[in-house]
């Protein structure tokens, strides 16, 4: 999913000794290291940008530790800081001090190195990134905590590890599960795997796991929908199943993956494409009559489409044989046709080298075009790289609009990222509160866009990675307050997942097993 790339203003160094680049990260010490790359992320990059390089620099038996370093002292930043405060006589300005300190206190109070390796091996890291002077404060400040760990452990447990702007917007939006939500975005998220529909079951893979000594719980998560155009005493149901591993395992060890047997995706993104499938089939259906005369051509599209999780799950989704696809047949109905004749899939996003990695991941999961034309489906690709705010596939030109040509859009929407913290814990510090009204300024822009190359009677899927309202449910509130021609599809009540909202339900990161926090609303266009 697309984030909003902002660094923040009030977390930039102050002291611009030290800018280390990738070069520099390889240099040193492995805590000096982490230092070093936690001050870049201080200085605009983001984790992505920097713990490759971090890990690439290390030798294997180094690499773990230096991870849980890393992320451990991002998750508890700013209450590390709030700590820091307090054990401190005077203010701390010098930035590569205050980093320094608090990759010393993650590993008192979180890692359980041993006190005399935490505080020797972290004063000599301020030693060789050139703050020798601040030594004495150093060793004064963690031999202090090493004394009564479990004291200042709980008291930095105590609130929330957020800056507070975010912490008070989520008190604005989220008061009663503000507790339980502000302390799930300190911990590791799980790891959620997609098992290719077209290569194997779910539970064939999950046995293969058991025979790599990898442990996996099933997790099932169903939707009910109730379609305009269908009964308001029935609804269309839908379910979509993925693998919660016992423990985060790396994708090399993950058998068969390199095959492109599953894919790493949390389970609440992995709704996207289901729910898209599954109106697009009830719409078809309530349409059979006619399909006896009707090529019946359905072209959708993915807005904003890299790095491509939710692309190559409808794809898998359009090519596998079971009911799940428009193409399948049932058994033994002779005079059946298929739900899709044919379906255009249209995928965009505005920067090339994200384009790159939708290549990357298709290939990997044989769903190019090239392995598309060897199915007996008749599925046509086209990825273009494009700015989903201006875009258009069909324009007319006289009347200068948009021509309406999608039968449905998935638009998984720039945002703040708020919702997936827990595994880039960078977003908290690279984040401002200014970024939300830009964000959602922009996420308006692209659906003022595509929404009018959406033919009436289309759906439209709306997704967010974020927990903030404004750029969720405030955002489709003012849209449709806009748009006499939307139409707000409800879930029902028996939803397992996410928390009902005025339109569109939001699934919130609490507990150590859920998914991250997704936001879904599902509009349909009606003729005006």
């Amino acid at each position: 999913m697309r984030q909003t790339n902002s660094a923040s203003r009030n977390n930039t160094p102050r002291n611009n000794k030290l800018k280390p680049s990738s070069n520099l990260i390889m240099n040193g010490s492995v805590r000096v290291r982490v230092i070093r790359t936690l001050i870049a992320i201080q200085n605009g990059q983001s984790l992505a940008s920097v713990l490759d390089p971090l890990l690439n620099s290390l030798h294997d038996g180094d690499k773990g530790f230096a991870h849980a370093l890393l992320l451990t002292t991002l998750r508890q930043w700013y209450a590390l800081a709030r700590l820091l405060d307090t054990l401190a006589d005077n203010p701390i300005d010098e930035v590569e001090v205050r980093t320094t300190i608090q990759v010393g206190l993650v590993q008192l109070l979180y890692l359980e190195v041993a006190d005399h390796a935490a505080i020797h091996e972290t004063v000599e890291a301020a030693k060789e990134i050139q703050f020798a002077h601040a030594t004495g404060l150093i060793n004064a400040i963690l031999r202090k905590v090493a004394k009564n760990p479990s004291k200042f452990r709980k008291k930095c447990n105590k609130k929330h590890s957020l800056p507070n702007w975010l912490a008070y917007q989520l008190k604005q939006d989220w008061s009663e599960q503000y507790d339980a939500l502000t302390q799930g975005l300190r911990q590791a998220a799980p790891m959620f795997l997609r098992v290719n529909s077209t290569v194997t079951s779910i539970a064939d893979y999950q046995q293969t796991l058991y025979g790599a000594e990898i442990d996996a719980d099933v997790v099932e998560l169903t939707s009910g929908l109730q379609l305009a155009d269908l009964p308001e005493s029935s609804a269309t149901t839908l379910s979509t199943e993925g693998l919660r591993l016992h423990q985060s395992t790396a994708v090399n060890a993950l058998p068969h993956f390199s095959d492109g047997i599953a894919s790493v995706q949390d389970m609440h993104a992995q709704l996207a494409a289901p729910i898209i499938n599954q109106v697009l089939m009830a719409k078809l259906s309530a349409e059979k009559s006619d399909m006896e005369t009707t090529n019946n051509e359905i072209h959708i599209l993915d807005a904003c489409a890299a790095p491509g999780g939710k692309l190559a799950h409808w794809l898998e989704l359009l090519s596998s044989n079971d009911s799940s696809s428009l193409f399948h047949v049932k058994q033994g109905d002779i005079a059946a046709k298929p739900l899709a004749s044919t379906i255009k899939l249209t995928a965009i996003d505005n920067e090339a080298p994200r384009i790159e990695r939708i290549y990357d991941n298709l290939q990997r999961l044989n769903l190019k075009q090239q392995d598309l034309e060897q199915t007996d489906k008749n599925i046509a690709l086209n990825i273009v790289c494009a700015d989903a705010t201006r875009w258009q596939l069909s324009k007319n030109k006289k009347a200068a609009t948009n021509e309406p040509v999608f039968d449905a859009i998935l638009l998984d929407s720039p945002c703040t990222a708020t919702g997936v913290i827990r595994r880039h814990p960078d977003i908290s510090i690279l984040r401002s509160e200014e970024d939300i009204e830009q964000t959602a300024l922009l996420q308006a822009d692209i659906l003022h866009n595509l929404w009018p190359q959406l033919k009436v009677g289309g759906y439209l899927l709306y997704v967010t990675c974020s927990i903030l309202k404004q750029e969720n449910v405030a955002q489709m509130q003012d849209f449709m307050s806009h748009h006499n021609d939307a139409v707000a599809i409800e879930f029902t009540e028996d939803c397992n997942w996410g928390i009902a909202q005025a339109i569109g339900r939001q699934c919130l990161p609490i507990d150590s097993e859920s998914g991250d926090g997704f936001y879904y609303a599902l509009l349909q266009k009606t003729a005006e």
